[in-house]
This record gives structure tokens, sequence and C-alpha cells, in this order.
């Protein structure tokens, strides 16, 4: 999760504001996070298609190198190509680590109580947005730059990636043991459909704050320079939250909170809106943790669990749906904040979005009962 989430997708927006100063213009930014978003949409279908568990493993590995490499371009070259392809492959890499290394956990977990063990897993998602957050921090501590911070990232990289690569080697087993994918129906049941769509428009609510949440802060009267405190209390706040949301989950059912988490995350996406109070701010950012993290691990385990033997083939599904609306979001927000120079239609039209796939859930709640697991 580290490797994967935090150095190649997520650190970015902790640098955003350090690069916006010296390099990268606020377009060209939004450019690179549609462009990994894309790796991130890529590397989500390709997984539906893996086929064991060892190749699994083995695109796992290939991911973490491709994030931990990527991250090392970006410190050494300021080459607008070269960004853009390293920023692509990044995005690949995080599919492989989150969704890939998601569904061998769910394949490898014992414990009848999935719902429950995979929130300490997603827990990951918060702790890789503190730990890297916190190792740029040290670097401009000690007078370094961004390019140092992007070196001494992909360094790390390599400390966190050996250790994942070592527990995961295994000797092979018989190819009796082997599970392998097949067409599976239930991916078109209408429960299905509408977790996808509703996944996607979870997409689009998450990455704008997860692109721009520091540069947002920083534009408002008063708060210059306290982006990067907002940017931390997202990570802080998401290492407990899919804890606590899948505990919610187990108890209330995983729909019903999805329903829950969302609302609050509007909640957050509108208080730069309508305050510049640095506390208000700080709780967006609280918000926003605690639901995008949440949320990540309500609609993977849920749907890992729908697909039963085969987590990675609707996991992979919905993912697909969640990077294209990390795709397109980022475009709208470039073309908004050049046209009204702020932030706030962008956050508007995104609140709206992230409403809708309420709707599209509350459907599911209402007319769909007959399809749902216990879960």
């Amino acid at each position: 999760m580290t490797v994967g989430v935090g150095v190649a997708r997520f650190v970015f927006t902790s640098l955003l504001p350090p690069m916006l100063d010296d390099f990268i213009t606020i377009s060209f930014a939004g450019i690179l996070a549609s462009i990994n978003y894309a790796g991130y949409l890529s590397g989500s279908l390709f997984s539906i298609f893996i086929k064991d568990i060892h190749s699994k493993v083995r695109f796992f590995k290939i991911g973490l190198v491709l994030c931990v490499i990527t991250s090392l371009l970006l410190g050494i070259s300021e080459n607008n190509i070269v960004w853009a392809v390293a920023r692509y492959l990044a995005g690949f890499g995080a599919a492989m680590a989150l969704v890939v290394g998601s569904a061998i956990v769910m394949l490898k977990l014992k414990n009848t109580n999935k719902t429950k063990a995979m929130g300490i897993h997603f827990s990951g998602l918060g702790f890789s947005i503190v730990i890297t957050d916190l190792l740029m921090r040290a670097v401009f501590y000690f007078d370094g730059n961004w390019q140092d911070a992007w070196l001494v990232l992909a360094f790390f990289g390599v400390f966190f990636s050996a250790y994942s690569a070592y527990i995961l080697s295994f000797d092979k087993e018989p190819k009796a043991n082997i599970v392998k994918h097949k067409f599976d129906k239930t991916l078109f049941s209408p429960l299905v459909i509408v977790l996808i769509l509703a996944y996607f428009t979870e997409g689009v609510g998450m990455v704008v704050q997860a692109t721009f949440l520091p540069d947002i802060v920083n534009s408002l009267d008063g708060l210059q320079g306290y982006g990067g405190y907002t940017w931390l209390a997202v990570g802080i706040a998401g290492i407990p939250a899919s804890i606590l949301w899948m505990r919610l989950a187990h108890r209330f059912g995983s729909i019903n909170i999805m329903i829950a988490a969302m609302l609050l995350q509007i909640v957050g996406i509108l208080i730069p809106t309508f305050s510049s109070n640095i506390y208000l701010n700080l709780l967006s950012g609280i918000f926003f943790g605690a639901t995008f993290i949440g949320l990540v691990a309500l609609f993977m385990n849920y749907g890992g669990q729908l697909a039963n033997k085969n987590p990675v083939f609707i996991m992979g599904a919905i993912t697909a749906a969640y990077g294209l609306g990390q795709i397109v979001a980022p475009l709208y927000c470039i073309a908004f904040i050049e046209y009204f120079n702020s932030y706030s239609p962008a956050l508007y039209l995104t609140a709206f979005i992230v409403f809708i796939g309420i709707l599209l859930l509350v459907f599911a709640n209402c007319k769909l009962k007959h399809l749902k697991p216990n879960i």
C-alpha cells in the first residue's frame, strides 16, 4: 500500500505546491493526474484477466517495481514526455499493488469474517499517505527540494517492496490447486451494475481533493501554507477509517454505510467553497481521508465478496469504473479553474456527482434487496 498508493499516487499531491512553484503548471498537473489514473484504469482492466494466484503474485511484484522506477524518473528528469509516461506506468503499478494485492489478501484470508479483516488491510491506504507525506517533509526540513523528495521516496519504495516481495515468495503448488478465472455472469447482475456506476461517481468525488486539496486550501484567504497540514490530516484520518467503516458495515450492512460515508464526503467537499476557517478546512481534510479510504475498502470488499472465489474479477471491474471517474474529474477541474479562476465550481459539480452515486445506492437498497448478500 505504501509503495503502490503512497509513492506512486498520493505523494504527488503532497509535492504539488512546491512543484507548482518551481516546475509544473496547474494545467499540466491536472493532465498528469488524468494520465496517472488512466494507467490505474488500464491496470484495473488488466487485473480482471489475471488467471491464477501465481500470476497475481508475479504481477503484484511487477507493479511494485514500476512504482519505484517511475518515482526515480521524476527525481532525475524534467522532461514532460518522461513525466507523462512515468505517471502512466505508476498508475498501472498502483493498480497491481492495490487491486491485485487486495485480491491476494482476500484469497489468503482464512478468517470467516473477511469484512472486518479487510478493514485492517485497507487501513494501509491512510498509512501510505501519512508515511510518504512525513518523508517528503523530512526532505524539505533538511533543505532538500521536490526532486530530492522523489529520490528519497524511491529509495524507501525499494525497502517496502523488498519486504512485500519476500513474504509472497512461495513454492509453486500443484496445477490442480490453481484457481483460474472463468466468465462470471454475476458481473452483469443489476446489483453489480449499480455498484459499478456508484463507484464511478466516487472516483470523481475522490480525485478532485486527492489531486488538488493542498492547493485548494492554499488558495483560500489567510490559509497560504496550510494546505500540507490539511493533506496530512487526510492520511491520519484514513488510518483507522477503513477499520471503523468495515466494522459498521458488518453491523449495519455495506450499502447503508456506503451511503452514510458518501454523504459525509459531500460535506467535506463543500467546506472550502463557503469557509476559509483553518479548523473547518482541516475538518474537510479529515472528512475526505476518513470517507474516501473507507469507501475504497467498502466497495472493494463488497465487490470481492460478491465474486466469492474470484474476487479480482469484480474488484477489477468496479475499480475500472473508479479509474474512469478519476480520469474525467481532473480534466473538468482544469477547465473550471481556468475559466472561473476558482476551485468552487469544480467542487460544486463534484459534490453533485457524488450525490448521484448516493441515489444509485439508495435504489440498490430499495429495489435490489433480493440480490444483496449479507455483507
